[in-house]
């Protein structure tokens, strides 16, 4: 069983700028693509908020270039998921399906974060066309539309909020009579003239085609039903990290982010976090991709000062 330099968890931004820098260290890494190749910019459209594309590039082309870029300096990729994970010994061993078990010397979790939909077809079939589980990301290209927020906490307010700068007109729409956010955001929401409400809500259905034209409303207490004509849709009822498989090895927080401590460096020596699973705040792609170098410039280092 061959033992390798570097394992990456994730084929999204984190993964693939760390086996950039890992691979150009001579570290040979290889590459676990996880269950969504490419990350949440493999569902996204219009980029255009990465630096160095002036002109905007779409999500599943940026991932190709990056693994090409990858590549070119020695990356190697394996299709699959990891399964099992033992990080009591090293080498670390992985199991991913298909493949059996690989050995690793240093391993770098880049596995992200998932975010919570409401699990409707037509939800899922427009999402990158009006619906849109980033208010930073995608908040531009809506200047002067109506929009719909799912959610009731922070993340919805919050989101909610920001869109009033592009939006004409911003609603909220909540399974409940009350928010669960936090007062000074609620308080700031409730004040904006451009942020409407809809309680006791449910979006049953998104409309449209080839892009979000309207969504179908059910009120939970009377069960009527009416549509709304709006031009998106974006959810934030939150975002689920993927870092199930760690749970009992790595220090992760409540929400099962995994913590992390100077740069990258996780709970277990030798095991080193970015991107999204580990980044419950900025949930960017760039801010992704920094965080990739760092983890793999930290696992270079941890093994020169081991001799290798």
């Amino acid at each position: 069983m061959t033992e390798r330099h570097v394992v990456i968890l994730g084929s999204g931004c984190a993964g693939l700028t760390a086996a950039v820098y890992a691979a150009r260290a001579n570290l040979r890494p290889l590459l676990i693509d996880g269950h969504e190749a490419g990350g949440q910019l493999g569902l996204t459209t219009d980029v255009e908020n990465f630096p160095g594309f002036p002109e905007g590039i779409l999500g599943p082309e940026l991932i190709e270039k990056m693994r090409q870029q990858a590549a070119r300096f020695g990356t190697e990729y394996l299709a699959g998921a990891a399964t099992a994970a033992d990080l009591s010994r090293r080498p670390f061993r992985l199991t991913v399906a298909g493949h059996g078990e690989i050995l690793c010397r240093t391993l770098i979790v880049a596995t992200g974060a998932s975010a919570r939909m409401l699990g409707l077809e037509s939800e899922r079939r427009l999402l990158g066309h009006g619906v849109s589980t980033c208010a930073t990301c995608d908040g531009f290209f809506f200047k002067g539309k109506e929009i719909l927020v799912a959610g009731g906490g922070d993340s919805a307010i919050e989101e909610g909020t920001f869109l009033t700068k592009f939006a004409s007109r911003v609603t909220i729409v909540h399974r409940r009579d009350s928010l669960r956010a936090s007062k000074i955001m609620q308080d700031r929401a409730f004040k904006n003239p451009k942020i409407a409400f809809l309680w006791d809500t449910a979006i049953v259905e998104v409309l449209g085609k080839d892009r979000v034209e309207g969504a179908r409303l059910r009120h939970l207490k009377t069960g009527e039903v009416v549509e709304k004509k709006i031009d998106g849709l974006f959810v934030a009822i939150g975002h689920t990290p993927n870092t199930r498989l760690f749970e009992g090895q790595l220090e992760l927080e409540k929400t099962g982010y995994i913590v992390t401590r100077e740069g990258s460096r996780t709970s277990v020596p030798g095991v080193f976090a970015a991107g999204d699973c580990q980044d419950r705040v900025y949930r960017q792609a760039v801010t992704a991709a920094g965080s990739g170098c760092m983890a793999a410039i930290d696992a270079e280092r941890f093994l020169e000062a081991e001799g290798h």
